[in-house]
């Protein structure tokens, strides 16, 4: 079994894959979160999109697009509730792009619904850039 892209420790299948193939809903934001990561990784668009809420999702992401992105790693720095229904997860991953360091430092928002956590949106930190 291979490491789990999101950092976690944990073998794939027992991490993030439990999730990628619907064995079972993220417990919390973070969890989430570190899905969707590991879902950019192996360029699951499907997933991401079944991740995303209505209100804010895009039709499409064009992952395949990207392909020479090199995704090298994701720091959560904070998860917080607002209440029962919300969270913002902070996090900054890290990638590469034709040789030259990228990275996205963001605090997301997520909103549970029907027992679902979601990603609503999130605002990128002026830290994004070259890492």
């Amino acid at each position: 079994m291979s490491a789990c892209p999101c950092g976690s420790g944990k073998p794939y299948e027992a991490c993030c894959g439990r999730l990628h193939f619907r064995a079972e809903n993220a417990a919390s934001a973070e969890a989430l979160m570190r899905s969707r990561y590991s879902a950019y990784v192996l360029g699951l668009e499907p997933y991401l999109l079944a991740t995303w809420h209505a209100s804010t999702r895009p039709a499409a992401l064009h992952l395949a697009e990207e392909a020479g992105t090199k995704w090298l790693g994701l720091e959560v720095r904070r998860h917080q509730m607002q209440d029962a229904s919300h969270a913002t997860v902070e996090f900054v991953a890290r990638y590469r792009v034709a040789g030259r360091g990228h990275r996205v430092h963001e605090t997301s928002r997520f909103i549970c619904e029907d027992g679902r956590w979601l990603y609503v949106d999130g605002e990128v930190s002026d830290g994004r850039g070259s890492a």
